[in-house]
């Protein structure tokens, strides 16, 4: 049966007025793929139909080979899709989430929760709101190639100059897309979750409690986190379940009805609290703007940050996702343990992500230094930046990119193994220059796309010549009081890159014995040192460095 339940017109439990209902971020904002495939015309059609194919095959868990096999798709995409649907789950007991890097295959996913993250590959973005006067921001990225029309929208000089923050959307703006998009399509999400009873009818279609639970790949309750709470336990439609005995599958029709009157309260209570503008909030200059949000469900923001350094310790985040929108002509460091990571519309900075255990994603980025260690990244839409990566994970590339760069990880601070461990991110495995690319086109954006250009893929990175690779040293006083077992860099290095770093090692050692070893008078070694200190205080200020200093012992 393909055809979407209705709600019941019988007696639904109503929900609670303090309850309310709210989108999981982490499918939208880390699980969408550019991957044509794997959007369907007709979703609940198709996702049906492979649903009964694969339980006609005894198949509950689903690996890269089946999933291949059924979509028919290459296995690297289809291990792809397994990677991506580990990195956002909302059980972190879940096999597929624990298992190791080379057991995801022998693993394999559950069939209920990968049908729900393939019907969401439908979705599509929030985008930002144009600026009134487009033709002042036209001249600011010059068109080099036929995507320019529709990308430059949204490249970081015209964020600059639009300022991101009266054009992006905000995180309520978001959260009422979400909801509208779980408010349409919940009948069909619903019908894929069903199972089939006796009779006729939307009534022979019913939900238990297990399939109702794998709902909480989406949705979840106000103030619940988004990992070990019981969607059930929050819905009064099991409530009164034997605790004893299995819980009674109920009729697919009323938790329908149910979660429909939550999701409009809940859509009620976010539009009275960002009633809708024609510009915008509105926002002064372009300060530092850092933002830590008041529910565990959102992510902290470090935002607006220029011509400045920034640093933030594990002590400072008590959200377990993090977000760095419009920063530019600046250094950050983000010292601590993440579960997720969005770096956004930034441009001529280095950015140190400590360590991120489920994904990072950098998005329309110019001229930037990232240094990340991760499980998983993915690069979109970024050009002439420089890529410092220790991953888990096949680095992942799709958009209009150009001239990326990636390179090795290159830094550590005290306790980054400790970070690490707790993420659970390993060091024996770098994938830094394995990297997957996909389509320049993103489906999941409602952007008009130039026509004949829908299968092309996205540009590769090249690796960074190992003679330009060097170490990036954190100063051991941002870390404070908090000390740890780290000394260097956890990753391994390629023998190319050891031996640039010696060779640079050895040219240093040997200008300091030259300098000490040289037959000068001690007022010539005077003068030499001044001469050395005033041209390093020239670097510092021509290159912008000396901002690092004042800005870093100020802190």
């Amino acid at each position: 049966m393909t055809d979407p339940i209705g709600p019941s017109t019988s007696a639904i439990p109503n929900p609670s007025p303090t309850t309310l209902l709210h989108p999981r971020r982490e499918p939208f904002e880390h699980g969408l793929l550019p991957m044509q495939k794997l959007i369907f015309t007709d979703p609940l059609q198709a996702l049906t139909s492979l649903k009964q194919k694969l339980v006609s095959s005894s198949i509950q868990r689903v690996d890269s080979a089946a999933l291949a096999d059924a979509l028919q798709i290459s296995l690297d995409h289809a291990r792809l899709v397994l990677d991506t649907l580990a990195s956002v789950l909302h059980s972190e007991s879940d096999p597929l989430v624990t298992s190791r890097f080379d057991d995801v295959d022998s693993v394999g996913a559950d069939l209920l929760d990968l049908i729900l993250f393939l019907y969401i590959q439908s979705y599509k973005r929030l985008l930002p709101r144009l600026h009134k006067d487009a033709a002042a921001v036209a001249d600011v990225w010059p068109s080099t190639s036929a995507f320019d029309g529709y990308l430059s929208a949204l490249s970081p000089l015209q964020l600059v100059r639009c300022n991101t923050r009266r054009f992006l959307p905000s995180q309520v703006d978001e959260e009422a897309h979400q909801l509208s998009y779980l408010q349409k399509h919940l009948a069909n999400i619903l019908s894929l979750l069903s199972e089939s009873m006796e009779g006729e009818g939307e009534e022979s279609l019913v939900i238990s409690m297990e399939g109702f639970e794998h709902l909480g790949f989406l949705i979840q309750f106000e103030d619940k986190g988004s990992d070990g709470d019981f969607l059930s336990q929050a819905a009064p439609i099991f409530a009164n379940s034997d605790p004893d005995m299995p819980a009674v599958p109920v009729p697919a029709s009323q938790v329908l009805g149910w979660l429909l009157q939550n999701i409009a309260s809940s859509l009620e209570h976010v539009t009275e609290k960002n009633p809708a503008k024609e510009n915008g909030p509105p926002s002064g200059s372009d300060q530092d703007v850092v933002k830590a949000s008041p529910s565990v469900r959102s992510p902290c923001f470090i935002e607006g940050v220029s011509k400045s350094s920034y640093v933030k310790q594990a002590s400072d985040l008590k959200n377990s996702s993090l977000k760095v929108i419009n920063c530019h002509d600046s250094v950050i460091y983000i010292l601590a343990p993440l579960r997720y990571a969005t770096i956004y519309g930034c441009s001529d900075a280095t950015i140190v992500l400590g360590a991120v255990g489920k994904a990072v994603r950098v998005e329309h980025c110019e001229r930037v230094h990232v240094i990340i260690a991760a499980k998983r990244v993915c690069i979109a839409n970024c050009r002439e930046c420089v890529f410092f990566l220790g991953v888990n994970h096949r680095p992942l590339i799709v958009g209009d990119n150009h001239k990326l760069q990636v390179a090795p990880y290159n830094t550590y601070y005290s306790r980054l193994e400790e970070h690490m461990t707790e993420v659970g991110i390993e060091a024996t495995i770098n994938r830094w220059d394995d990297t997957l690319e996909l389509g320049m086109i993103d489906p999941h954006n409602s952007l008009s796309h130039p026509a004949g250009v829908s299968d092309a893929q996205a540009e590769s990175a090249t690796r960074l010549d190992p003679d330009h690779f060097t170490k990036f040293l954190i100063p051991n006083w941002l870390e404070g009081e908090s000390t740890g077992s780290t000394k260097d860099n956890p990753f391994p290095l390629t023998d190319p890159c050891l031996t640039s770093q010696q060779k640079n090692q050895n040219n240093l050692g040997e200008i300091k014995q030259i300098l000490r070893e040289a037959p000068l008078e001690e007022n010539l070694k005077r003068e030499l040192s001044c001469a050395l200190h005033v041209y390093f205080r020239d670097w510092l200020y021509a290159s912008g460095n000396i901002r690092q200093l004042y800005c870093l012992q100020s802190d």
